[in-house]
């Protein structure tokens, strides 16, 4: 019986010591980088563009809560959802597009310095909001989600010239000529693929396959690049009168919405990867003039290369870089938004 006891005695002892190793884990590359970008530009809830006198928007909020749900952080979604909901929420549940803090952490009415929403942050925030349901089984994301995207498919998607189109903003952009301004940067491909996942609504299947329709057909200057924004017409697509005719770092998300998408089609892609060749890449191009920024692409879109990439070529990707104190706050939010495939997969 002793001798029993004493052998159990041993084992456990055995087994205590190797307990560490099964609950210590090496974090990833994302959960690196998101530890470093919630003490870089996160303050209590409010994601902080330090390149742009610290505003906050619907946008860097929702790439803010999809981080958040990847790294499974759910207080800091909470926190942060808290806060948007509280200071960028309309009462019609989209969302103000811009918050300009006068100080720090204090406040008025006059902070939202755009009333008027923004398309890409409703949907990314919806995207992120759905997720959170997926992830943490809480039904009142899922709620407040599908209110939200609810009013996105009544105030936004508007069928027309064969298409399901996304408006940028609820007014402003239909022109008075019946012609559309659009965004291509507003497909956010992997959201619509759950929203008609969740739902079941055909209408998102249809704005998905628009957006790629459209990505074939706007193709300007001599790479067939799409642009940041442009017009469409019954019979045309144009830069003409476009808010901007440069491909830059808007539209040069679209490669990787389409990789979170698992859509691999070469035609959508060659475009881009045959731009990408260009050494130094440039960060933008005016595609009407042909003529490229002396700036270069920030180490963001040069994450969306070497991921998309390797996506695109099945190989094993090169390592993405590191958010630092020294990374600005649009690169660091694409190089997370280029690694959550990886964490995903």
């Amino acid at each position: 019986m002793k001798k029993t006891i004493f052998i159990a005695i041993i084992v456990s002892l055995i087994a205590i010591s190797f307990l560490p190793k099964f609950l210590s884990f090496e974090r990833t590359p994302f959960q690196k980088n998101w530890i470093t970008y919630k003490q870089q530009f996160i303050d209590t809830g409010r994601v902080l563009d330090g390149e742009n006198n610290n505003i906050s928007s619907s946008e860097g909020q929702g790439f803010a809560l999809l981080f958040a749900v990847f790294s499974n952080d759910r207080d800091q979604f909470q926190e942060m959802w808290a806060w948007t909901q509280k200071n960028m929420q309309r009462e019609d549940h989209l969302f103000r597009q811009q918050y300009t803090a006068t100080e720090k952490g204090l406040c008025d009415n006059q902070c939202i310095s755009a009333q008027r929403n923004a398309s890409n942050g409703d949907i990314i925030i919806t995207w992120a909001l759905l997720a959170a349901e997926n992830k943490w089984d809480r039904q009142i994301y899922l709620v407040e989600g599908l209110r939200v995207l609810d009013v996105i498919k009544t105030k936004l998607i508007r069928q027309k010239f064969g298409y399901q189109l996304i408006l940028p903003s609820e007014t402003g952009f239909e022109l008075p000529d019946d012609s559309i301004q659009l965004n291509l940067s507003y497909w956010v491909f992997p959201a619509f693929n759950l929203f008609a996942e969740v739902t079941g609504d055909p209408i998102w299947a249809e704005v998905y396959k628009s957006g790629t329709s459209l990505l074939e057909t706007a193709r300007f200057g001599d790479w067939n690049l799409p642009a940041d924004w442009m017009i469409l017409s019954d019979d045309k697509v144009s830069l003409q009168d476009a808010i901007s005719a440069e491909y830059g770092e808007n539209v040069s998300r679209l490669p990787l919405y389409l990789m979170l998408a698992q859509d691999y089609q070469a035609q959508l892609m060659t475009p881009f990867m045959n731009f990408w060749a260009k050494n130094p890449l440039p960060a933008s191009m005016n595609l009407l003039t042909g003529q490229a920024s002396v700036q270069t692409a920030n180490s963001g879109m040069q994450a969306i290369k070497t991921f998309t990439e390797a996506r695109m070529n099945n190989t094993e990707a090169k390592p993405l870089p590191e958010v630092t104190t020294e990374t600005d706050y649009d690169s660091a939010t694409l190089i997370l938004l280029s690694q959550l495939p990886i964490v995903k997969k």
